[in-house]
């Protein structure tokens, strides 16, 4: 028997997710959480064999979740349902030690054949997600995309610096690349061209 953590902000799909997934294979749901903050709270105080979390959820979305549970639980087993697989997020992904990603469109029988996999040690990426992983036109650095990133929720060069552990100063620079690179004349500009772009 597999316990899972199940994490989605979308109601219908985890519920129907966590009614599913038991019946396509030795799956037993723990808990359900509807966002980042939620996942975390439920990985570390369930334990579970195998977090199935979403990449994107308000607030702490599900790379910021992972980053969490990677500092309580080095050897957490994740697996990654997502809708939209941007090669910088999944690069981001992988760095964090997410052993699966599956498409969040795929059948139940699938995703519990896919905890499965991962259960047993293995690493699963589904082709569809690993296509648009490898076609990666993005000219931006990890950090410039970092940067622009916080820009993107709203963060000023200070906090942006402060979050980062970075200098002001440096993250400045990082900010005039961005802009360069995106012909931009302002962070938010640059910010607004990456995400369009999906590069962030």
């Amino acid at each position: 028997m597999t316990t899972v953590v199940l994490a989605d902000d979308e109601a219908l799909l985890r519920k129907a997710l966590a009614a599913l997934l038991p019946m396509e294979g030795e799956i037993t749901v723990l808990a359900e959480a509807e966002d980042g903050e939620g996942a975390v709270e439920a990985t570390l105080r369930h334990r579970p064999d195998v977090l199935v979390v979403d990449l994107e959820m308000p607030g702490t979305d599900g790379l910021g979740a992972v980053a969490a549970i990677r500092r309580e639980l080095p050897d957490q087993v994740i697996l990654m349902l997502t809708r939209h697989a941007r090669p910088g997020v999944l690069r981001k992904a992988l760095r964090l030690g997410v052993q699966g990603f599956v498409s969040k469109s795929a059948e139940p029988a699938h995703i519990a054949s896919v905890v499965a996999t991962l259960h047993g040690g293995k690493r699963w990426i589904d082709p569809d997600v690993s296509a648009l992983a490898v076609i990666d036109d993005c000219p931006l650095t990890d950090r410039e995309v970092d940067v622009l990133r916080a820009t993107g929720e709203g963060y000023s060069a200070a906090d942006i610096a402060a979050r980062l552990h970075l200098a002001e100063g440096t993250v400045r620079n990082y900010l005039s690349n961005a802009m360069q690179k995106t012909q931009t004349r302002t962070r938010h500009e640059a910010a607004r061209y990456a995400r369009e772009h999906d590069w962030l």
